[in-house]
């Protein structure tokens, strides 16, 4: 009866639940995901129901890295496998019978909705070669490394398949990381760049000749082939195939160093620009808020990616730091495609601005991972000194 009455009070019993949070990516996070609510709410506003959307997918995918935060890393090793493999079956349902929107099967209907498989393996890829290669006890062999590139093409042939290049290379890059990490060998590595780096200076010289009409590209669609002819001149199509990619970079160039205003984007309110809640909301905010918005914006981005890292480098196993590696590198991807696709200084490939640009599965996504980024370093904070 005295243990009832010995109680803590409930405000002190939620608390502990919050204890060992990790209070600087807590603030970098609110920093950036109220740039995010501004944003979209200066270029949605007159954009249906986009804003409260936003804000109901935003409070998701903190519900989301809330419950994830709570989880062991001993949990999450054990439950890599399963996601995976499921996952993996989830795709191959794709394949076989999924759901076609616009040229693309990249839906599953599973009865009480309609899932994106794809989205899952970006969070199962590195949460798999992070358990693979804690397996090898830190001393990775080539072996090991041929069986993490396996586990890897895997998913990432299947998503580009349906076709879905954007998240096939961000399921790429989540897994290369973890690769990366687990001390994959430069002599490995610099030949790889060396090659890509002579590809790109290739395509770039001769983009004249290969993007004439009737010129096929092996293994890229015809949807694919143009959107980098498109990257490489915009201008030869200004009012088609090239419009999303002038009309973005007039609206970024148009902000100035204090932008027109809060609501004030010509480009943006005069639809000028295509997708201006998702994909190209960078455009939009740079029109509106110039220079010293977009600074702001990149130093939120550098605060959670610089703690993530140092998250990371205090993990305390191979496997912790492998995951919190990876994930992190893998908000930079995000990041980076985004604001470069919509710069013009990368193809378009639909990948959206974390906690910025309007979509619930990634939202969600993105929420999970910095899920686990919390939960490393909240295992980390209660371990025992």
């Amino acid at each position: 009866m005295n243990a009832i009455f010995e109680q803590a009070p409930v405000w002190k019993r939620a608390l502990r639940v919050f204890r060992g949070f990790d209070g600087p990516l807590l603030l970098s996070l609110a920093l950036l995901a109220g740039i995010g609510l501004v944003a979209m709410y200066s270029a949605g506003y007159d954009h249906g129901t986009r804003f409260v959307d936003h804000s109901r997918n935003l409070a998701v995918a903190l519900a989301v890295m809330f419950v994830v935060a709570q989880l062991s890393p001993q949990r999450m090793q054990a439950l890599a496998l399963p996601l995976y493999t499921l996952g993996l079956a989830l795709l191959v349902a794709v394949a076989l019978y999924g759901i076609t929107r616009k040229g693309a099967t990249r839906w599953l209907d599973v009865g009480v909705t309609v899932i994106q498989p794809s989205e899952l393996m970006k969070i199962a890829v590195p949460l798999t070669l992070a358990w693979w290669f804690s397996r090898r006890e830190g001393q990775p062999r080539l072996p090991d490394f041929g069986v993490a590139f396996v586990l890897l093409a895997l998913p990432v042939a299947l998503v580009a398949r349906q076709p879905d290049l954007g998240t096939a290379l961000l399921v790429l890059f989540s897994g290369i990381y973890v690769i990366f990490f687990a001390g994959l060998s430069w002599k490995l590595v610099l030949p790889v760049l060396a090659l890509l780096a002579a590809g790109i200076a290739a395509l770039v010289l001769s983009g004249d000749a290969l993007c004439q009409p009737g010129v096929e590209w092996p293994g890229l669609r015809e949807y694919q082939r143009n959107r980098v002819c498109t990257l490489l001149d915009p201008t030869t199509d200004p009012l088609g195939k090239g419009f999303h990619i002038i009309q973005g970079m007039i609206a970024i160039g148009s902000g100035g160093l204090s932008g027109k205003g809060f609501m004030q984007g010509t480009q943006t309110h005069l639809e000028f620009i295509p997708e201006r809640t998702s994909d190209f909301i960078f455009a939009a905010f740079s029109e509106e808020f110039g220079l010293a918005g977009v600074l702001l914006l990149l130093l939120a981005n550098i605060l959670v990616i610089f703690r993530g890292l140092m998250i990371a480098a205090e993990a305390p196993t191979v496997f912790t730091r492998l995951l919190a590696g990876a994930v992190t590198m893998s908000f930079f991807s995000y990041a980076f495609v985004n604001m470069g696709m919509v710069s013009g200084i990368l193809p378009v490939v639909g990948v959206p601005l974390p906690f910025v640009s309007y979509g619930g599965t990634a939202m969600v996504t993105l929420g999970l991972g910095l899920g686990i980024l919390m939960a490393i370093a909240r295992s980390r904070r209660l371990m025992p000194s």
